[in-house]
């Protein structure tokens, strides 16, 4: 699953071509693939992300809510080809192909989404009415949105669970996924496993102003350069290589003492920490 830098990459990347572009038919061959009327057509006005939701809005009042889950992708077609999401042969095969869900048809183009594995959607919303969608609705501020005193309320809230659980549930910190959880627990130098109640005011301000500091590296570079999801435009971001300090960098030196990152679990999860850096209390 893309997390929020890299839906927010995408959304930059497909602002240039399809804003004000308009889209004037609907093919659908998987059915779960697509909820709402399939008699679309209207300009697009505005692409807006709400957490790791993509909106594209248009001005018929409607709007259209694009979850790319875990293999989703967004493929563009006219006079040049973009591409975003799970990097495959896609990118570059001759499209329909049998991944291809829902066809959308602008006036100079077309934008494909294709979909392994069919977790994704795309789903008709009124445009007043999108922020009332479920999904969207139960996602809490991002961290730009919220203050440290916000973001410690929370933690206190969940004063028995690992602080990792805490920021990584999108109803506590929207847009914050596994890489960005494990360098901002970095940064506070607060171990991942570390009962939420125990931290302190000071902890919890240097761990929101790490997600600040990671996430907006990550967008600035393009994202990060897992094998899952790519730019707009079909290139890797750049954000593991240039700003990671211990996101898969599992045996390497940790920046500041030199100790071995390693890899252990935390919420179900592979987590990367530096032992000697993030003592569990």
């Amino acid at each position: 699953m893309p997390e929020l830098p890299e839906v927010e990459t995408i959304r930059r990347g497909l602002l240039k071509y399809i804003l004000n572009k308009k889209m004037v038919g609907v093919e659908v061959s998987c059915e779960k693939s697509w909820i709402g009327p399939l008699d679309f057509a209207a300009k697009v006005t505005e692409l807006r992300r709400f957490g790791k939701a993509l909106v594209i809005d248009f001005d018929n009042k409607k709007s259209l809510m694009i979850h790319l889950r875990m293999t989703g992708q967004m493929i563009w077609q006219g006079e040049e080809r973009y591409a975003a999401g799970h990097p495959s042969e896609n990118f570059t095969a001759e499209l329909p192909n049998k991944q291809t869900r829902v066809i959308l048809k602008f006036e100079n183009g077309i934008l494909f989404f294709n979909d392994q594995r069919k977790f994704g959607f795309i789903k008709v919303l009124d445009t007043e009415k999108v922020e009332e969608e479920p999904f969207i609705a139960s996602l809490a501020k991002e961290p730009w949105q919220m203050t440290a005193d916000e973001l410690y309320e929370i933690v206190k809230r969940h004063k028995n669970s690992p602080i990792k659980a805490v920021i990584l549930d999108q109803k506590n910190v929207a847009g914050l996924g596994n890489i960005y959880a494990d360098e901002s627990l970095y940064y506070a130098k607060v171990h991942p496993k570390t009962k939420a109640g125990k931290l302190s005011k000071r902890e919890v301000r240097m761990i929101l102003e790490g997600a600040r500091k990671v996430m907006t590296a990550s967008i600035e570079s393009g994202g990060s350069t897992m094998a899952t999801y790519v730019k707009a435009d079909g290139t890797k971001g750049d954000y593991l290589e240039k700003f990671a300090e211990v996101f898969r960098r599992e045996g390497k030196k940790c920046g500041r003492c030199g100790a071995e990152i390693v890899k252990i679990r935390v919420a179900g999860r592979g987590t990367h920490i530096c032992p000697k850096c993030q003592k569990e209390k």
